[in-house]
């Protein structure tokens, strides 16, 4: 491995605003260094940067914003591969959140972030304290936040430990969620050994906002007041998610329950209202919230973002606890606080207006020319760094990258070295257990312990391909006829076996989902969870999936706008499947023009756009009958996944179209029998192939959606997809009370419908 130094010119640095600071003995301060994550080339850059050894405080503030999580010094070369531009951009990575505009006026901000660490430790504090941080990095920018989705993963549910750490993670997020009466509309699970020393907790936050009330967090103007607004600084949380995301997990995990933060979501909803408020009416000069590292990322972030410098008094920061040292102030990680600048103008109408919402809100230090991050306990100077090199020139690492040795074995797989079912017996059997496996049934028990109806603007309900809100202000003010559709997406078992298809697939699909309900994708977020980085072979699948992903969003036109990294995750020596999770944002212009996952008439016709291959490498089908994670993903033409989905886009605008589902997991029977049961409706069927079986029915072929629609509008979706040069085939027609696939299944409605809606529950119960 090697690394980029910062180019630093030690004479330009501003001097230190006093020249006694109590340091660290200089042989113990190297191993103080080590002992917080820090390696000895990386102190040494300290102590170049500062031109001394470095106080304790320093050394504390130095060793979070250089962190894994805080600093991205492993991804920060590859993730510049992506494009953040497009024409609905107003602000893309670099904020605490994206934001794009999405018609008249109206801007959507969004972000999508990891809590796999603390989750896995604690999972109901852990994933709680996720939706939280996500719904601050909304409300930062100006936004009223109005969705959360979710992408999640466990071990599997047949051991205790996975049942408990899945149960509490959900309640953790339902909980937040409901308290804070933000909606969670949407998101996915999967369940696998792969993750069952690391769970995956990825929340996704979606605000609304007029254009013009975009707010960053850029420090300016000096003499402003520095405000920390919100709850009481405590000992939870010192060292939370930038330590506990930049380390494996071992033995001692279970030492780590203290870093885990507890949040307060009633206190967060009066933040939102307090900071919303003032935000409009112009009282702020810039807000950030204080999330990984606490006060240190925001104010050092703040002061980097606008060029100057900031002192902070650590005697005035409100605490909950007795005695706190001056580096706990600064690293702690309690929830539910935001810093503010503010003007000495404005300053008692920032009291005033917290006090009438019960927010404390006190003034920690103020903005200076200075260019330094100066900290303070009362008149000792205990920390005096450059803030803009704090902040932007950690350590930049070019991590070796090799080739796994398993991708030969695992790629070289032949699916029909097996045998597999053909009578139609044996095939409505495999539909049936496919129903009820953990990775394909219903996700009822999830969502309805969330309250995704909250605000009233939820169109469509968890359970179809993505969620639809309607833009407005929440009952506030003024509704528009436009929408926006939002989806989380990724297939890790897909990116294990060849991680450049895998990530391009992760995005296709999330993008296939919002054009299945008629919204065009805008922009995406991204949570990139992998092993340990310093790994050549993991570092290697984290490039090619970065590179895969960025190809696909680049053909397609859709910037990435925001997102996280998580490394580290691994247990034991043993890392996750890369999964790089996508979040993605689609506009609706018109929402009475809008589709559904379920068939909905008696008689309307099946058609499916595209066409299925003899693509069983990876699928949910060798999983489950063979315990199989092997063979080549299935293939993407990206060209052919625009022109399938542009072609729904346009049949679902023009009305065309009852129903509207993607083919993927479990491939088409199992799409066919997901639009059933959420109709409540059978149907009647018949591939005209020449694939086996179980190829027709499980192969999992990317570019394909099932529409059902009236007769008398077939012809019409049929022209489109000549248009657009995409194959398709008339399968049938919806009506009955049975799943029939001629030749290959014949199974109850009723009995597929309990199978798939009972089974998570279930399993939780054990």
């Amino acid at each position: 491995m090697s690394d980029k130094t910062p180019t630093i010119d030690l004479s330009k640095i501003p001097a230190p605003v006093a020249e006694s600071i109590e340091i660290l003995d200089p042989e113990l301060a190297p191993q103080v260094a080590q002992d917080l994550g820090l390696t000895l080339n990386e102190y040494g850059k300290v102590v170049e940067t500062l031109g001394r050894t470095p106080s304790l405080t320093e050394i504390y503030i130095y060793s979070l914003m250089w962190s894994e999580h805080c600093s991205y010094k492993h991804s920060k070369l590859q993730l510049r591969h992506f494009s953040s531009e497009g024409k609905h951009v107003l602000q893309g990575p670099g904020e605490n959140a994206g934001v794009i505009s999405v018609g008249e006026g109206w801007a959507v901000a969004f972000k999508m972030e990891s809590h796999n660490h603390p989750s896995a430790i604690e999972p109901f504090q852990g994933a709680a304290t996720g939706v939280g941080g996500i719904i601050r990095d909304i409300f930062t920018m100006g936004a009223r936040p109005i969705a959360c989705l979710d992408s999640l993963r466990f071990g599997t549910l047949d051991k205790p430990r996975q049942r408990y750490l899945f149960d509490g993670a959900v309640a953790g997020i339902g909980s937040y969620g409901n308290c804070l009466g933000v909606p969670t509309v949407g998101g996915e699970v999967y369940f696998d050994e792969a993750y069952e020393g690391n769970c995956l907790i990825n929340a996704m936050g979606i605000g609304l906002m007029r254009e013009e009330n975009l707010t960053r967090a850029v420090g300016s103007g000096p003499g402003n007041h520095v405000v920390l607004i919100g709850s009481t600084t405590g000992r939870d949380g010192i060292g939370g998610a930038s330590v506990l995301a930049s380390q494996e997990f071992d033995e001692a995990a279970e030492n780590k329950r203290p870093a885990v933060q507890v949040g307060d979501p009633f206190e967060e909803k009066l933040l939102i209202e307090v900071c919303l408020e003032l935000l409009k009416l112009g009282k702020f000069v810039a807000l950030g919230d204080l999330g990984a590292a606490g006060l240190t990322s925001s104010a050092s972030e703040m002061a980097s973002r606008g060029g100057v410098g900031i002192d902070i008094d650590v005697t005035l920061v409100p605490q909950r606890e007795d005695a706190m040292k001056p580096f706990e102030i600064m690293v702690s990680e309690s929830q539910e606080r935001m810093l503010a600048v503010v003007t000495p103008e404005d300053m008692q109408d920032v009291f005033d207006t917290c006090k009438r919402w019960g927010v404390n809100c006190s003034i920690i230090g103020s903005i200076t020319d200075t260019g330094r991050f100066v900290v303070r306990a009362g008149d000792e100077i205990v920390a005096d760094m450059p803030a803009a090199l704090l902040a932007e020139e950690a350590p930049v690492y070019v991590p070796e990258k090799v080739r796994p040795a398993y991708l030969d074995e695992v790629q070289a797989f032949d699916p029909y070295s097996l045998s597999f079912p053909s009578s139609q017996e044996e095939l409505s059997q495999a539909l049936l257990e496919m129903l009820g496996s953990a990775n394909i049934c219903s996700r009822r028990w999830i969502w309805e312990q969330y309250d995704h109806q909250v605000q009233a603007n939820t169109a469509i309900l968890p359970g179809c391909d993505a969620a639809v809100i309607r833009i407005g202000e929440c009952g506030r003010g003024e509704v528009s006829n436009r929408a926006i559709a939002a989806s989380t997406d990724c297939n890790g078992r897909y990116c294990y076996l060849e991680p450049y298809i895998g990530a391009q697939i992760a995005f296709a699909e999330a993008s296939r989902n919002i054009s299945c309900v008629g919204a065009e994708p805008a922009a995406i977020t991204d949570c990139l969870n992998f092993g340990n980085p310093e790994k050549p072979e993991v570092f290697y699948t984290f490039h090619k999936a970065v590179r895969g992903m960025s190809d696909a969003c680049k053909a397609f036109g859709v910037p990435v706008i925001s997102g996280n990294v998580s490394f580290y995750n691994e247990s034991f020596g043993n890392a996750i499947f890369p999964t790089p999770a996508v979040g993605i944002v689609g506009i609706i212009e018109d929402i009475e023009r809008v589709a559904t996952s379920g068939f909905k008439n008696e008689g309307d016709a099946i058609i499916l756009i595209g066409e299925t291959l003899d693509e069983l490498g990876g699928s949910e089908y060798l999983k489950l009958a063979f315990d199989k994670a092997a063979g080549m993903p299935p293939a993407l033409d990206l060209d052919l996944e625009q022109a399938v989905q542009r072609t729904v886009r346009e049949a679902v605008r023009a009305g065309l179209v009852a129903s509207a589902h993607d083919c993927s997991d479990g491939g088409l029977a199992v799409s066919l029998a997901e639009s059933c049961i959420a109709g409540k409706i059978g149907a009647i069927v018949a591939f005209d192939d020449e694939l086996s079986g179980v190829a027709s029915l499980f192969s999992e072929t990317q570019s394909r959606i099932v529409l059902s629609a009236k007769p008398a509008n077939v012809d019409a979706i049929l022209d489109l997809a000549q248009k657009n040069d995409v194959p398709y085939s008339v399968l049938g027609m919806v009506g009955g009370e049975r799943i029939f696939i001629e030749g290959k299944v014949d199974v109850s409605l009723s009995e597929a419908s309990a199978l798939f809606d009972e089974t998570l529950e279930r399993l939780v119960q054990g």
